[in-house]
């Protein structure tokens, strides 16, 4: 109930069932947020839940690239900005996440970057590349012990 109050009616909801999924076409993006909910001034928020407690020292870089992302394709798909995100971990431990233009170039940065030629890198090991699930078709893998 405290929460409906803070962040608004409950929109969509992804805990084991299917949820809202949303697309940002422009970018190639899709994502299902954990929950969206709808602010008293018609935007929605994401809403991620993250089964672990929260780090001793703030969110993690990805985590907070994954809210930023979200808030991307909400903006996307409906038009409007969300003023922010909502990132939350096991212990309750929580932090809004600003949805800014700081933020959406974080966004195309990431994007960018997954989207260019991989280098080369990396350094592979036969242990790296042996547990690795994209061994099959990495470019960089360590050649087979004979």
């Amino acid at each position: 109930l405290r929460r409906e109050r803070r962040f608004g009616a409950l929109e969509s909801l992804d805990m084991g069932r299917a949820g809202r999924t949303i697309f940002a076409p422009s970018a190639g993006l899709v994502g299902r947020p954990d929950e969206i909910r709808r602010l008293a001034d018609g935007r929605s928020i994401p809403i991620e839940l993250k089964s672990r407690r929260a780090p001793r020292a703030g969110p993690s870089a990805s985590h907070v690239l994954q809210v930023e992302a979200y808030c991307f394709l909400l903006e996307e798909s409906t038009g409007r900005s969300p003023p922010f995100g909502v990132l939350r971990y096991a212990d309750h431990m929580e932090w809004e996440i600003p949805w800014n233009a700081a933020a959406r170039a974080e966004v195309w940065r990431a994007l960018s970057g997954v989207r260019a030629r991989y280098g080369g890198e990396a350094t592979p090991t036969p242990g790296k590349c042996r547990s690795c699930t994209w061994m099959e078709v990495c470019d960089a893998r360590a050649p087979a012990s004979a």
